[in-house]
């Protein structure tokens, strides 16, 4: 049986650039605050637990004074800045250039919409900590759409400005942009259309795997993908690869591997989410191979 790992997987730029600046930050200090966990990845944020990496909520956050907080790639709304320099903390922001700059698109279609009464909508997911952070650009303002359930939450007779968490599906967000425009059509058939602005801001080294994955995932018998599963973009990118091979399955670690699933495969593929490390990748693989030499 032949195993063999996605080159094109494990950390994109932002979570490897975060990652890096909290281990480089602590080998200078014996603990470090994260605000969230640095990565969807259960495996990764207990190996930086043991380096002295300390997870907090928001809730802790207010708490502290004097001390050091890294803000992991997700980025952070305006108010944790704020907190920041009223508690005397020291902010080491790792936020991803991808999202920082998107903030900051989101904040000027927000400002220069006022006075035409839009609106901003977010495809994302609630609650998620890159998209508390775009909300926060917005004084929390901007409408956050999930599915097409959500869509009842926007008035489709006032201007429509549309934005992505930058890890959702492509394919998602184009799917959600025709759903709005049919609904301001159906809403404005006596009246001028309100001005709809679609921005794919998708970043392009999560949404160029969708592709990648997908011919992957039909090169091989058997798909393990790897991600922690609060990860959004792993549930995203998993989906992906079991349209393509219906013998793909989700573990978290090697933990979760069952033999049965290789019984009759010839050739393994092991793959992963944005936020996967490529040692946990490489551990799944050697435990995969590890069965194929156990005796019969």
């Amino acid at each position: 049986m032949n195993v063999t790992i996605d080159k094109n997987s494990g950390y994109c730029f932002g979570v490897e650039f975060a990652i890096q600046m909290a281990e480089d930050e602590m080998e200078h200090c014996e603990e470090l605050y994260c605000l969230g966990d640095i990565v969807h990845n259960g495996m990764e944020v207990k190996r930086l637990y043991n380096k002295g990496l300390r997870i907090i909520d928001r809730e802790q956050l207010q708490e502290l004074r004097d001390c050091k907080v890294l803000i992991r790639a997700h980025g952070e709304p305006p108010e944790t800045y704020k907190l920041a320099l009223e508690n005397n903390i020291e902010l080491i922001d790792a936020s991803c250039p991808v999202v920082l700059k998107l903030q900051n698109r989101v904040k000027h279609a927000y400002d220069g919409g006022k006075a035409e009464n839009g609106q901003i909508v977010i495809y994302g997911q609630m609650g998620h900590a890159e998209v508390i952070g775009l909300a926060g650009q917005t004084g929390d303002e901007a409408i956050i759409v999930t599915t097409e359930d959500d869509l009842h939450k926007i008035d489709f007779t006032r201007p429509v400005t549309l934005f992505s968490q930058t890890t959702k599906s492509t394919k998602g967000f184009y799917h959600i942009k025709a759903l709005i425009e049919e609904r301001l059509k159906q809403a404005n058939q006596d009246s001028t259309q309100p001005v709809f602005d679609a921005n794919d801001s998708i970043c392009r080294q999560v949404s160029n795997r969708e592709p990648q994955l997908a011919k992957f995932s039909t090169e091989h018998d058997v798909i393990v993908f790897v991600s922690g599963k609060k990860s959004s973009n792993g549930k995203a990118l998993y989906n992906v690869c079991k349209q393509h091979n219906s013998n793909s399955y989700f573990v978290e670690n090697e933990e979760e591997l069952e033999e049965a699933w290789f019984a009759n495969a010839a050739s393994v593929g092991i793959c992963g989410a944005t936020s996967t490390p490529m040692w946990l990748m490489e551990q799944v693989a050697n435990s995969i191979a590890a069965i194929e030499a156990e005796p019969v």
